[in-house]
């Protein structure tokens, strides 16, 4: 009956793929399964030496660095970003986070996470955003991994200026020093997996992994949704 009722629903209201604009069939969830199917998968998680791993070599100390889609100027993957970000769509983060999941169950790698930290985001933009999209995408991956979700030990304490069209280096020093965890000693000796949405020049997850790397024995991944490759 339920089935039904969305049905009759789409008739009036329909749902439309937030990529390309045509009508959703019932059994699929924001993205059609044309765009889907096209989606510019990265596919780093494979890979024993990744470029990922490559950015962060000399900057900090991050054992392994994996991304679900290529982002290049004007590709599709600008659409589920902005969704993200600026149209509420937050549970395409959750939607998104946990097919990669399925992915990343696929290997070993990751069968000993015990934490996935979302990169958290000031107060102030969370009150404006009213929600933290790498914790929504941070949850997705938590479906299919062993992990659970830790979203408020490292925090934001510096309210900083959006890093789009900043520098390299003004990204870092824009960054720089503005993390924190409120307990520390709960992640000693510990694997974390260290969630994003974007990666960009890598700043804000090399702050945010230099703030992890002073507990002892941790140890520090990180996953994100997209690669911006230019």
């Amino acid at each position: 009956m339920k089935n039904y009722i969305n049905d009759f629903l789409r008739l009036f209201f329909p749902s439309v793929c937030l990529i390309c604009g045509n009508a959703l069939l019932t059994h699929e969830n924001y993205i059609c399964r044309k765009c889907n199917k096209d989606l510019p998968k990265s596919h780093f998680h494979l890979a024993d030496n990744n470029p990922l791993n490559q950015l962060f070599w000399g900057r900090t100390n991050i054992d392994k660095v994996v991304s679900y889609l290529l982002y290049t100027h004007g590709n599709m993957v600008k659409h589920i970003l902005h969704a993200l970000k600026y149209r509420n769509q937050k549970e395409l983060g959750f939607e998104l986070g946990k097919r990669y999941s399925q992915e990343l169950a696929e290997i070993s790698y990751f069968d000993e996470v015990d934490w996935v930290i979302p990169v958290p985001i000031h107060a102030k933009k969370l009150a404006i955003r009213g929600y933290n999209q790498s914790e929504w995408i941070a949850k997705g991956i938590c479906e299919n991994l062993n992990g659970e979700i830790m979203p408020d030990n490292l925090y934001k304490k510096t309210f900083t200026s959006t890093q789009t069209n900043k520098s390299r280096y003004q990204r870092w020093e824009n960054i720089e020093n503005t993390f924190d965890l409120r307990d520390a000693n709960a992640l000693e000796n510990k694997t974390v997996l260290l969630v994003d949405d974007v990666l960009t020049t890598g700043a804000t997850i090399e702050g945010c992994a230099n703030t992890l790397e002073t507990i002892p024995g941790i140890t520090v991944h990180v996953a994100t949704l997209a690669y911006a490759t230019n």
